[in-house]
């Protein structure tokens, strides 16, 4: 496959997919946060200030999932300045499992937090933007090695975000629809679906800005994730611990995150996972274009042969 200039879905977003070689595993070597053992973990349950939890999925002594106030947050409350909320969502209690080694209830469960605390957080009139996003090992940004993920919001609406909603809804003055449902429809049908159930789908997107980018998407159109039925979330949950289990083959930190822009009630939800394989230079800097040496058709290839090792056994 030659080079390639892509444009994104609906922004004016450029990305030139520039395939060296198919980007196996063994490709790449991952940045590990390892535990500090001369160090006590904050987030392990006997560990954590009560003063900071704001709530749990269960009795306070005894929780599996916790949401506390951050030490350090750049937005706060009190700040006229920078005001914002800024949380942290203490994944598990045990302090050695990662979020794909979990259950998928107990993923099913995290959804829901996250559902909880968006409701919360939407309830204050100053907010205009929410953002639920997880950092995994070195590039990606994690600090510490016991799973947790973290909630932004702020009254300050990205201009980037605020360009994306009008021209989504540009596009469905248009064309009469929302263009993620088209999309969905599009990528279901061609190379670069990974998976779909009745209920969710999973595809690399046409315009990938990282290695092995990947979107997992309800099919239903739905704002937020405050809307996710049960079903939904079941289903969701299920996808997004195959697909960390396939990136945790690739052995690269990852992100992932998806927004709410409150005043925008006509969204489609999706959570964007991006694999960090590779270091923005120059070019990325520079220019502002984006160079991915591994194509999301190839992307796509190796998490179906991921998917089916699971299916298999």
């Amino acid at each position: 496959m030659t080079s390639e200039i892509r444009k994104d879905y609906i922004q004016d977003k450029y990305v030139i997919i520039a395939p060296r070689r198919k980007g196996r595993p063994d490709d790449f070597q991952k940045e590990i946060v390892e535990p500090n053992t001369d160090k006590v973990c904050v987030f392990c349950r006997g560990n954590v200030d009560g003063r900071r939890i704001l709530t749990t999925d269960g009795p306070r002594d005894k929780w599996n999932i916790a949401v506390l106030k951050n030490i350090f947050p750049a937005v706060s409350t009190d700040n006229p300045n920078a005001y914002g909320r800024q949380e942290v969502v203490v994944e598990t209690a045990a302090a050695t499992k990662q979020l794909e080694e979990l259950p998928i209830a107990h993923i099913v469960k995290l959804l829901e937090v996250y559902a909880k605390r968006t409701k919360a957080i939407s309830k204050d009139p100053k907010i205009e933007y929410i953002l639920i996003f997880k950092n995994n090992g070195g590039r990606a940004g994690a600090s510490l090695r016991h799973a947790h993920s973290q909630i932004f919001a702020t009254e300050f609406l990205p201009p980037h975000l605020k360009d994306k909603s009008q021209k989504v809804q540009e596009y469905k003055l248009q064309h009469g629809t929302c263009v993620y449902c088209d999309v969905i429809a599009k990528e279901r049908k061609g190379p670069r679906l990974v998976w779909e159930n009745k209920h969710v789908i999973a595809f690399t997107p046409y315009a990938s800005m990282h290695n092995y980018e990947i979107w997992i998407m309800p099919k239903r159109h739905i704002d937020n994730v405050t809307e996710l039925q049960t079903k939904e979330r079941l289903e969701f949950a299920k996808i997004l611990r195959r697909v960390l289990r396939s990136i945790g083959e690739l052995n690269l930190p990852y992100n992932f995150y998806f927004h709410q822009v409150k005043n925008d009630e006509d969204q489609h939800l999706y959570m964007k996972i991006t694999p960090r394989g590779s270091v923005w230079a120059g070019v990325e800097i520079g220019s502002g274009l984006i160079i991915n040496p591994v194509s999301p058709e190839d992307a796509a290839e190796f998490y179906r042969q991921e998917f089916a090792k699971v299916s298999q056994g």
